[in-house]
């Protein structure tokens, strides 16, 4: 009977790989909450993200290896774990490898705006942005082209509405993204807010532009723009897309 427990015990391999996949979780939970907190600069936290892909991924082959090992039949016990240190493992590589994936896809930009020519300004947001790396002046033709070549959907919204009622619900909308609204000027038909970057907390502007236009209704422009960063790595494409559509939808 004593043989018998003896022989399923954990293997040294399944807790190694276990070990290192909880590790790499570790420091993958720290890279963004520390920098936002202040524990460490921007660029520490991207190395812990890159550690962390290392060290996760590491830990899912290990894991795999115990996997082998403790495979039911072979008297060695550890089975189950070596499968979840393959799944956290893989899941935290994942993670940060997807970011990097995603950069090297598209433009180093950080900038986008559904009008290139005449982009809004910012007016409320710009005491906000003192001291900040990025501009809010926009970049001009250059950047435009950049963006017209990755983000080529990226376009003004025409509503069949008048102005002041499209007004009400573009802010209506803003507020229901989570967005901290940081002035509105009905007059001039705009909005500004800033969001937040869920992972380092990063601040990314906003502001809408609502304007009649001459065909007809009403057109909405909006640009959104990076405080920090010369990549925003599509997210604030994104953001235009997602708010514009639930915009149009509430319209």
């Amino acid at each position: 009977m004593a043989q018998a427990k003896s022989s399923r015990r954990t293997s040294p391999v399944v807790l190694a790989g276990a070990g290192l996949s909880v590790l790499g979780a570790i420091v993958l939970a720290m890279s963004g909450p520390g920098y936002r907190m202040g524990w460490w600069p921007l660029g520490m936290g991207f190395n812990l993200l890159r550690w962390a892909a290392y060290v996760g991924i590491g830990g899912a082959v290990v894991s795999l290896a115990g996997a082998l090992v403790a495979r039911p039949g072979s008297g060695r016990g550890g089975f189950g774990l070596a499968v979840l240190g393959v799944l956290v493992g893989g899941v935290v590589f994942w993670m940060p490898y997807s970011q990097m994936r995603t950069a090297g896809e598209v433009p180093r930009i950080h900038d986008i705006t559904t009008d290139t020519v005449n982009p809004p300004s910012f007016v409320a947001v710009l005491p906000l942005r003192a001291g900040a790396p990025n501009s809010a002046v926009y970049a001009g033709a250059a950047l435009a082209a950049q963006q017209e070549k990755a983000y080529p959907d990226i376009k003004p919204l025409l509503l069949s509405l008048p102005p002041d009622q499209v007004f009400d619900k573009a802010l209506a909308v803003a507020q229901s993204m989570g967005w901290h609204i940081d002035g509105t000027d009905r007059a001039a038909g705009r909005i500004e807010a800033t969001a937040t970057t869920f992972w380092f907390g990063f601040k990314d502007d906003i502001v809408i532009r609502i304007q009649a236009d001459p065909g007809g209704g009403t057109r909405v422009d909006m640009r959104s723009e990076s405080r920090i960063g010369r990549s925003d790595i599509g997210t604030n494409a994104r953001r235009i897309r997602k708010y514009l559509a639930a915009l149009k939808a509430a319209a």
